[in-house]
C-alpha cells in the first residue's frame, strides 16, 4: 500500500520540454535529470534512424514503421506525432510506470506531442519551451551536430518557425543563449512547480 500523500508530498507532474531541433532541449533535460532524482526521463518511441551516440532504450526506443503503426492501432500511445518526416510517440504504459514510481516524467518532445499530453493530463502537465538565441545560431548548431543531411537541416529550420509560434501556449519560455544561465532558470522552475507548489 502506498503512503498517504500529505501537503508536503507533491503529486508527480509531467514535465514537457520542447524546442526547435538543435536549441539544446536534450542537453538541458539531461542536466535536469542529473540534478533532481525526483525526475526521470520518459523514453519516446521513434521510427527515425539511431544516431551514432544514441543508445536503444535510453535515448529512444527505435522501431520500424509497421511496429509503430501497430502501436497506434492498439491505442498504445498517449501522444504521437509526425516530425521531420519521422514518427515519435510516448506510450501510456511508459507514463503510468513512471507515475507509479512517484517520479516526475520528463518529456523531450515536439509541440504536437506536448499539446496532446496537455489535453490528456491537464494541469498535471508543465510546459517549458526552449528558444535558440537566434535562427542563425540554430543553423550553426545543426550543422556542427553532423548527424543530419543538408536537406534535413533545412527541413528542421523551416519547422522551427512554426514550433516557435506554439511557444506562446507554454507555461514558461527560456532562451538558451548561455547554457548555465538557461539551466539555472530551468532548475528554478522545476523547484517551484514540481517540488514545492504542487500538492
Amino acid at each position: 500500500m502506498s503512503p498517504k500523500r500529505t501537503q508536503h508530498t507533491p503529486l508527480p507532474r509531467l514535465v514537457v520540454i520542447s524546442a526547435p531541433s538543435g536549441a539544446g532541449k536534450t542537453t538541458l533535460s539531461s542536466m535536469l535529470l542529473n540534478e533532481f532524482p525526483q525526475l526521470k526521463r520518459s523514453v519516446s518511441t521513434t521510427t527515425r534512424a539511431k544516431r551514432p551516440n544514441e543508445i536503444e532504450g535510453t535515448h529512444y526506443n527505435f522501431v520500424d514503421e509497421q511496429s509503430f503503426q501497430d502501436k497506434i492501432t492498439r491505442n498504445d500511445f498517449a501522444e504521437w506525432a509526425l516530425v521531420h518526416g519521422k514518427r515519435y510517440g510516448t506510450t501510456r504504459a511508459t507514463i503510468e510506470a513512471l507515475l507509479n514510481e512517484n517520479k516526475n516524467p520528463v518529456f523531450d518532445i515536439d509541440v504536437q506531442g506536448a499539446m496532446n499530453l496537455k489535453a490528456l493530463y491537464g494541469d498535471r502537465v508543465l510546459l517549458i519551451f526552449i528558444h535558440p538565441p537566434s535562427m542563425e545560431a540554430l543553423k550553426e548548431r545543426l550543422v556542427q551536430r553532423k548527424g543530419d543531411s543538408a536537406e534535413s537541416i533545412e527541413n528542421r529550420l523551416n519547422n522551427a518557425y512554426s514550433e516557435i509560434k506554439w511557444s506562446q501556449k507554454y507555461d514558461y519560455q527560456i532562451t538558451n543563449d548561455n547554457l548555465e544561465r538557461a539551466f539555472q532558470e530551468l532548475k528554478e522552475i522545476i523547484q517551484h512547480e514540481c517540488l514545492e507548489k504542487w500538492s
